[in-house]
């Protein structure tokens, strides 16, 4: 009865462990809070804390909703291109374009803790212009027409609002009101910049090894209970 006690508990508790080791690393779950208002594609965000996560699909990693601290309210759905960092940052990153005096920032890009890659958002064509120019750097852009495709309610990015914005052309401002493909100013970071700083190992922050090391611990007091169990029966 000991060992089948014992067993059950170890099962338990490796039922209750699991989903933590991919728990926000999957969504990229992120609580910020902004002091003043902040623009994001087609809106404004009023201070306040937010929440903003990837949209739950293994395919789309780089749609992104934002939801109020509760997360029962949605804000928006918005488009987003990967951008890349050299080192990562063991915290929340958020970059902003400037904008003149008396209008609030837009939020660039969004790296969640540890990763190279981030999310670039993309903005519709005439703020995307404005911003371009402003900030003296392209800006990745999408038809002014699917401004109103970020806020409307989304349940799964298999809505029509989420697939228009998916398909859509996307093409890249410069601040010289010059429009281009994409890939000429916005390229994938060269092999040599990947290898770049790479750490010996990784921070004991950094790494799920404990927990997966626990878990690994709990299976061998499992199967040795079971073994003894079967035995004893």
């Amino acid at each position: 009865m000991k060992f089948k006690l014992c067993l059950l508990g170890c099962i338990g508790l490796l039922g209750a462990m699991s989903p933590l080791v991919r728990a926000d690393d999957w969504d990229q779950r992120t609580v910020v809070s902004f002091s003043g208002p902040v623009e994001v594609p087609g809106q404004v965000l009023l201070p306040g804390t937010y929440v903003f996560k990837l949209a739950d699909s293994s395919a789309d990693r780089n749609i992104v909703q934002v939801f109020n601290k509760d997360e029962n309210h949605l804000y928006g759905t918005f488009l987003a291109i990967p951008d890349y960092r050299v080192k990562p940052a063991d915290k929340t990153i958020i970059t902003f374009e400037e904008r003149p005096v008396g209008s609030p920032e837009a939020i660039k890009a969004w790296f969640y803790p540890g990763e190279n890659y981030g999310h670039d958002f993309v903005y519709p064509k005439p703020k995307a212009v404005a911003l371009a120019k402003a900030n003296n750097t392209p800006v990745a852009s999408m038809p002014a027409e699917l401004a109103q495709n970020t806020t409307m309610p989304t349940q799964t990015v298999e809505e029509p609002q989420v697939i228009a914005m998916k398909t859509a052309p996307l093409k890249a401002q410069k601040p010289t009101e010059e429009e281009v493909e994409l890939i000429e100013v916005f390229a994938a970071p060269e092999a040599s910049e990947l290898d770049q700083d790479l750490p010996a190992k990784l921070p004991a922050t950094g790494t799920n090894l404990p927990l997966i090391a626990m878990i690994g611990i709990l299976s061998l007091c499992a199967a040795l209970g079971l073994r003894s169990a079967t035995a004893k029966a």
